[in-house]
């Protein structure tokens, strides 16, 4: 791999307060970008400062959504260092986004490198606060500046990082989720395993309507039976039932969430039968009515877990262990947030220090 050229940013920018921080507004000083060009491969790897893209109006990413992205946090722990967590398994997802969307693949120690190179150069940006981290978001873009419809020949790779405090205004408090009946995130064969802005577009209509109705996220179904379970619309999610953890396949439409593995893993260390399976929503209300629904929660780098306290379909709601957090969910975001941030030991070979 080329050597990454490095240009500080000549004004350094004030940093936010990190008690009280809004998740994805407050960029570093610094972003890191490496170009691909059909027949050159990926070259010109850089850290330059933060500011705005210069493409042309005609590029395909703005015309295509020919794009991809990934997310995963830095941790500083108490003494002082700053380690990530599970890194490499972005970087390989990446890559399989990269393929579904006709992106080149970056190769894994470029991308490793943009990430963990951006990272040590805004060190002095991961937050020491209690539940903070700093989200670094990778990204590939498709450039050509044409409009007729074929894969980019020119791409960017790209890194930004900023720090961040709770996804979800309810922290930990258990949130509320609308089942989604009319509205389709995606189907087999198409993008729904690939983490590609498009998929999160075709969410955000189902995503308002669910908020103005006081919901905080959208539980999808599936696009062909649209009776069974998929994901949140920024979580992978699980239910505990009658002692059993459940949580849906990974069908060619899930989001193969890292923190989903994760906490599967966990889980299965700890004794808990994990049943990986088409669920439909009667199934799941079912078991609600009958009491066998004991807990729900989501899974996901930037909520880490979070518990859920109500379900909505149509005009009948079920509460979920009392709306309180239950102990398997409460459970695993001690012991997966102790991981992240050096409390915990690291069993798994999970933690890559910087």
């Amino acid at each position: 791999m080329e050597q990454i050229k490095i240009t500080r940013a000549a004004v350094l920018k004030e940093k936010p307060d990190c008690a009280n921080l809004v998740f994805g507004k407050y960029m570093t000083d610094h972003m890191f970008i490496a170009d691909y060009h059909e027949g050159q491969g990926w070259h010109d790897a850089r850290i330059v400062p933060y500011a705005p893209l210069a493409i042309d109006p005609a590029a395909k990413v703005l015309h295509y959504a020919q794009e991809i992205f990934e997310g995963l946090k830095a941790y500083r722990t108490q003494d002082g260092s700053v380690q990530l967590f599970r890194p490499m398994d972005n970087v390989r997802r990446m890559n399989q986004s990269c393929r579904r969307i006709a992106l080149p693949q970056v190769p894994e120690d470029l991308a490793l490198a943009g990430i963990t190179e951006l990272v040590r150069l805004d060190r002095e940006w991961v937050p020491s606060e209690k539940d903070t981290s700093l989200y670094i978001r990778p990204f590939v873009i498709g450039l050509d500046p044409t409009l007729g419809v074929h894969a980019s020949r020119h791409c960017q790779y790209i890194v930004i990082v900023c720090p961040v405090g709770a996804y979800y205004p309810e922290g930990l408090n258990p949130v509320k989720i609308y089942i989604e009946e009319e509205d389709v995130r995606a189907v087999k064969g198409g993008t729904g395993m690939a983490k590609t802005g498009g998929n999160y577009a075709a969410s955000l209509r189902a995503g308002s309507r669910a908020e103005e109705k006081g919901y905080t996220q959208v539980l999808w179904l599936d696009g062909v039976h649209r009776k069974y379970i998929e994901e949140v619309g920024a979580m992978n999610v699980m239910f505990k039932v009658g002692g059993k953890i459940l949580t849906p396949d990974l069908n060619g439409s899930v989001l193969d969430g890292i923190t989903r593995r994760s906490c599967i893993q966990l889980l299965k260390d700890w004794g808990y039968e994990v049943e990986e399976r088409r669920i439909s929503a009667e199934e799941l209300f079912e078991a609600a009515r009958s009491g066998a629904l004991e807990e729900a929660w989501g899974t996901g780098t930037a909520a880490v877990v979070s518990p859920i306290g109500e379900l909505a379909r149509g005009e009948e709601k079920v509460c979920v262990s009392r709306n309180e957090i239950g102990a398997v969910t409460q459970r695993l975001y001690d012991v997966l947030t102790g991981i992240q941030w050096g409390r915990e030991a690291d069993p798994h070979g999970w933690i890559m220090k910087l």
